[in-house]
């Protein structure tokens, strides 16, 4: 970017700077009346005012740029600070953190000839170019960011929109440059908004489905506490029996909270990959031990496979892998007949091919369908270490496989009795798994039970 220097400073006239000149030669002045003494003569004046003019210059120059009447400093000095200015304004321009671009704009009609001068380090990785001359139209496809550009390039207009990249919100800021060259050029600043939209959709999705959900048990306790207050208030059985059934939905509303709440805690930082280090057995083993007491009252045996196994290392975040695996085997144990068994497998080695790949129509001899519900980015050469939690259960239709992983989704049959639940604890499952870039996959047939399983990226060496 080319950048313009100061103008070379005007040297004052010699009238102006005379008395300076006289100040500075005090020293001369003394010799030539030392020698106007000595020789009175016209002579000896005319060898005094010589050598007078020949100290006073060489004793002025002595002084440097640096005196009030030589601001004119040395060409050589006057170049070596501008491409110092261009060096520092290059690197700060390098240096910013957001997105920024300069845009040519060409001829008004030439929509074709809004190319790229100028694009800084941010710019160029977000949107993979070069830092000079991409064309625009190749750069940012966004029509709206394209008009705001030439609005600001033809039209002198400063203007703010939206603009959508590789799952990013920005806020893109237009606005025209002044140009030297008869060119119109504009600046393109990228601000990411990404966390301020993440905040504000779960806030809007937060009180869109609290409020859904919570209408049903709060219209059931304001039903039966003016039965209390009412008819029923000496009535020792019908009390009891409506107080149980207050408690049953006071307790689901304190689950629907804190399903709700976590959700948005995963949320939130579901774009920043975890870099943990977790081993997958000891997890299994920590929550076999958790669930042991629903289990008995369930009358429902956990059995992990393998125990003992070897270690199997994954990236993550302990807490949520703990969170993932203990919300599929509460569903197990929740949708298992009684006396029936849940088993967990793990499995340290699994290819990206398996995870990503379904199947159908009996393909495991029982009439099963296999749906990934959540696959990660193929990355040759990834390996991933997996969780099976499965079921004998009553099963899932096939129908019913792709929206189990939808907030609030519930399968008819069994939104009521022992079985209800907050229907968030798969929406959950998933949204932990997509931040560990990992994957998700169900088995399922009416009465055939159902396996659920989640594949986390083996660590390395692991």
């Amino acid at each position: 970017m080319p950048y313009e220097l100061s103008p070379s400073p005007v040297v004052p006239p010699i009238a102006a700077r005379w008395p300076t000149v006289v100040a500075s030669a005090g020293g001369p002045i003394i010799i030539l009346l030392g020698l106007a003494f000595l020789q009175p003569s016209l002579a000896g004046w005319l060898i005094g005012a010589a050598l007078l003019v020949a100290i006073s210059v060489g004793w002025v120059n002595r002084r440097g740029p640096e005196t009030p009447f030589d601001l004119a400093a040395p060409e050589a000095d006057r170049d070596g600070g501008g491409e110092a200015e261009t060096r520092l304004l290059d690197a700060l321009f390098e240096a910013l953190s957001d997105p920024v671009l300069v845009i040519a704009g060409g001829e008004p009609d030439d929509i074709a000839g809004r190319r790229v001068l100028l694009a800084n380090q941010a710019a160029r990785e977000l949107l993979r170019i070069q830092r000079e001359g991409a064309l625009l139209v190749s750069v940012l496809r966004d029509p709206t960011v394209l008009e705001a550009v030439d609005e600001a390039l033809f039209g002198n207009v400063t203007r703010a929109t939206d603009y959508l990249s590789r799952e990013r919100h920005w806020r893109a800021l237009i606005r025209p440059l002044p140009s030297g060259d008869g060119e119109p050029q504009a600046l393109v600043v990228l601000h990411d908004d990404t966390d301020v939209r993440r905040m504000e959709m779960m806030r809007v999705d937060f009180l869109a489905n609290a409020s859904h959900e919570l209408r049903t048990p709060l219209a059931s306790l304001s039903g039966f506490i003016e039965t209390l207050k009412g008819h029923a208030r000496d009535d020792e059985k019908a009390r009891d029996r409506f107080l149980d059934i207050m408690a049953i939905q006071a307790d689901r509303m304190s689950r629907l909270v804190a399903d709700l709440l976590s959700l948005s805690r995963i949320e939130l930082n579901e774009h920043i990959p975890p870099s943990g280090l977790v081993d997958l057995s000891r997890v299994c083993s920590d929550v076999v031990d958790a669930v042991s007491v629903l289990s008995d009252d369930r009358k429902v045996s956990v059995q992990l496979a393998g125990n003992g196994q070897p270690a199997a290392p994954v990236q993550g975040t302990r807490d949520e892998i703990i969170q993932v695996v203990q919300n599929l085997v509460d569903n197990a144990i929740k949708y298992s007949p009684t006396g029936g068994t849940v088993e967990i497998t793990i499995r340290p080695n699994v290819s990206l091919d398996e995870v990503s790949t379904p199947w159908s129509g009996g393909s495991r001899g029982d009439g099963a369908t296999r749906l990934p519900l959540l696959t990660p980015d193929r990355v040759p050469g990834m390996r991933f270490a997996a969780v099976s939690v499965r079921d004998h259960g009553p099963g899932l239709a096939r129908e019913h496989l792709p929206r189990l992983t939808e907030r609030f989704y519930r399968v008819e049959g069994q939104k009521s009795g022992e079985k209800s639940g907050t229907g968030l604890g798969l929406a959950i499952v998933k949204h932990i798994v997509n931040r560990h870039r990992g994957g998700l996959t169900v088995e399922s047939a009416p009465g055939q039970g159902a396996r659920f399983t989640v594949y986390f990226p083996a660590a390395s060496g692991g």
